[in-house]
Formats: structure tokens, C-alpha cells, sequence
């Protein structure tokens, strides 16, 4: 016999998927554009200096600002797809529930301390963008590269914290809020 959610869960569960589904698209293209923009300046770069003897002068430091943008903007896909490297000997050997408590706890946790490695990075991008320093040969201020690291560490946070918020109101654990614990025995199995 499957229990019911309480009706009280129901707007809560709906606004936490539609802010994951917000975020999942905000972050797909943000990655799919840059990506392509990275594959365009280097090529663009590697025929201007093989077809034009001349290289574009400005491709290292877009790229550097693109693999920044990729590296931080990806963690936070990486924990909406669940695909995070975890160790999982102990929690493997848990029941359904027990799993579903401890992936809870494990979340919130992580969604916590990367709140504060975020906040650590925002005082870096502050210092940085006190120092007025700037790229040398395209000019944009380095401060540009670094704004992707509190952003990328507070979308992850963001999206731990709905995955423990996923794992409260469900019955079974999720990896992310969108991806079921695939260890996890059916609903109808005993745990």
C-alpha cells in the first residue's frame, strides 16, 4: 500500500521542481554556450595563426575566462544529474529510509558548506576587483573570470539544498532531485 503525501506537501514539491527546472535550463546553456564559444576561439585562433601567420592575441585570455565560467557552472550540473563522486560502502548497505536520511543529512551538509565557500569566494572577487586589475591584452578586469566561482559554488549549494528537501518529502532517496537513488529497491519491496 503506497502513502499518500499530505496535500500540504504538494505547492512546496511543485515550486522546488519548477526552481530546479529554472536553474537546470540557466545552467545548460549558460555551459552550452560557452563550450561553443571555447571551440570557436580556439579554432578560430589556430587558423588565424597556421592560415594567417598571426594569432588572435585575445583567445588564451577568453578561454581562460570560458574554462573558469565551464569548470564552476558544471559542479552545479553535476550535482542536478547526481553524477558526483561519492563514497557509498556504508549508505549501500543502509535501508531505503535509512539511505533517504543520510542522503538528506549528506546534502544539506554539502549545500552548507559550499554556501560558505561561496561566501569565502565573493570576499575574493571583492578583493580582486579592489585591486582594479585588469587582463593585459583584451583589458577586461580579472574580476570578470573570478565572478563564475561564488556563482557556481551557490547554484550547487542551491541544488543540494533541494536535493535534502527533495529527500524530506519523498519516500525514497534521491540523489539530486531528479534522479532516484538507483540502488534503491522498489516502493512495493520491504526495506
Amino acid at each position: 500500500m503506497t502513502r499518500q503525501k499530505p496535500t500540504w506537501l504538494q505547492p512546496i514539491q511543485r515550486v522546488t521542481d519548477a526552481l530546479g527546472r529554472l536553474i537546470s535550463r540557466i545552467e545548460s546553456s549558460v555551459l552550452v554556450a560557452a563550450i561553443l564559444l571555447m571551440a570557436i576561439n580556439t579554432m578560430a585562433n589556430v587558423i588565424g595563426r597556421f592560415a594567417l601567420g598571426e594569432s588572435l592575441h585575445f583567445a588564451e585570455e577568453v578561454n581562460r575566462i570560458l574554462i573558469v565560467l565551464v569548470t564552476f557552472a558544471g559542479i552545479g550540473y553535476a550535482a542536478r544529474e547526481g553524477r558526483h563522486i561519492r563514497m557509498s560502502a556504508f549508505y549501500d548497505l543502509l535501508p531505503t529510509q535509512g539511505r533517504r536520511y543520510l542522503m538528506l543529512v549528506m546534502a544539506w551538509t554539502t549545500s552548507a558548506l559550499l554556501w560558505m565557500l561561496s561566501y569565502y569566494a565573493f570576499l575574493y572577487v571583492q578583493g580582486v576587483y579592489g585591486t582594479g586589475r585588469v587582463l593585459p591584452v583584451s583589458g577586461i578586469p580579472v574580476y570578470w573570470m573570478y565572478l563564475w566561482v561564488p556563482l557556481g559554488f551557490a547554484l550547487t549549494a542551491l541544488q543540494y539544498l533541494l536535493t535534502g528537501l527533495k529527500n524530506l518529502l519523498s519516500r525514497q532517496p534521491y540523489l539530486s532531485t531528479k534522479v532516484v537513488d538507483r540502488y534503491a529497491p522498489s516502493e512495493d519491496t520491504p526495506s
